[in-house]
């Protein structure tokens, strides 16, 4: 799978924003997506997802922002394609959560838009 590195950009392949959340129920979905943040994904980037979190400080390329306007606005196709595949340092959790989970957790990085 090729993935285009632009000045420290990671951009999931363009066929990834063809992917479409199953999930109806985003509330609940978010929920359970910030559990599993918060037991796998914050010791990176961060308790609010700033990319700050204490694991992360020596990494290169530095988590991401996920507050971020680049982030947000990526699809929701891009952001699974991302999390399904990983990049050094972070890795693929195709392995460690179920697509539906993956999911989740991309509906709580949508809450996350808002906590400026």
């Amino acid at each position: 799978s090729a993935v285009a590195v632009q000045e420290g950009d990671w951009i999931a392949p363009s066929s990834a924003n063809k992917l479409v959340s199953p999930i109806k129920d985003i509330v609940e979905a978010s929920k359970e997506g910030k559990k599993n943040f918060q037991i796998q994904c914050a010791i990176c980037h961060g308790e609010e997802g700033k990319g700050d979190g204490i694991a992360g400080m020596g990494l290169n390329p530095r988590p991401a922002d996920l507050t971020s306007s680049k982030v947000q606005k990526q699809s929701d196709g891009a952001l699974f394609w991302k999390l399904t595949n990983g990049r050094p340092p972070m890795a693929s959790y195709s392995g460690i959560f179920a697509a539906m989970q993956r999911w989740q957790l991309i509906a709580y990085i949508r809450t996350l838009s808002n906590k400026k």
